[in-house]
């Protein structure tokens, strides 16, 4: 079932956002929901993912207005298309953000926790190896683009995605 009454499916933006305001209109007026799926991402204080760890101080998010939420919409619509949801909405901040903000709301309603959950977990995989966003951290020693993930790329290899973002040879990456 397809249903997605509110048009705001994705939203792209710089002002944060409210979790039970978000999975409250995204389930209004449907009767068949009985699960709701929710992810939310936070600015960490540190990248685990560096070696020397350093303190985050602020992460800077940019996008492409219009490309990103028609890529986005384009998630969405796989996941309509994978599971039986009833609807889904992606909120992404972008612009200066500091520790502990948030970043990402994923939120999906289905019949069903299972596929709820796998809706979600899709989703994320999705967006953070599809999703043309890009981040800057800064830290004490500077600023300096974040990079792509092998461990992203195989969450979405899971899915069939296809993902060769990371550098496999980089410093930290599995052998």
């Amino acid at each position: 079932m397809h249903r997605d009454v509110d048009s705001a499916r994705v939203r792209v933006q710089t002002a944060d956002f409210d979790l039970s305001t978000e999975v409250a209109a995204l389930r209004a007026g449907d009767g068949g929901v009985g699960a709701v799926a929710a992810f939310v991402g936070t600015v960490r204080e540190r990248d685990p993912a560096a070696a020397a760890d350093p303190e985050v101080s602020l992460l800077e998010l940019e996008h492409y207005p219009g490309m990103t939420e028609r890529a986005i919409e384009s998630m969405i619509d796989e996941a309509h298309a994978r599971f039986a949801i009833h609807a889904a909405r992606v909120v992404h901040r972008v612009g200066p953000l500091r520790p502990q903000e948030q970043i990402v709301l994923v939120a999906v309603t289905s019949a069903h926790r299972g596929t709820a959950f796998q809706a979600c977990e899709f989703l994320m995989d999705y967006l953070k190896t599809q999703a043309p966003f890009w981040k800057k951290e800064h830290t004490p020693e500077g600023a300096r683009w974040v990079d792509a993930r092998v461990a992203d790329d195989a969450a979405a290899a899971r899915w069939g995605l296809p993902a060769a973002n990371a550098d496999a040879t980089a410093p930290g990456a599995p052998a």
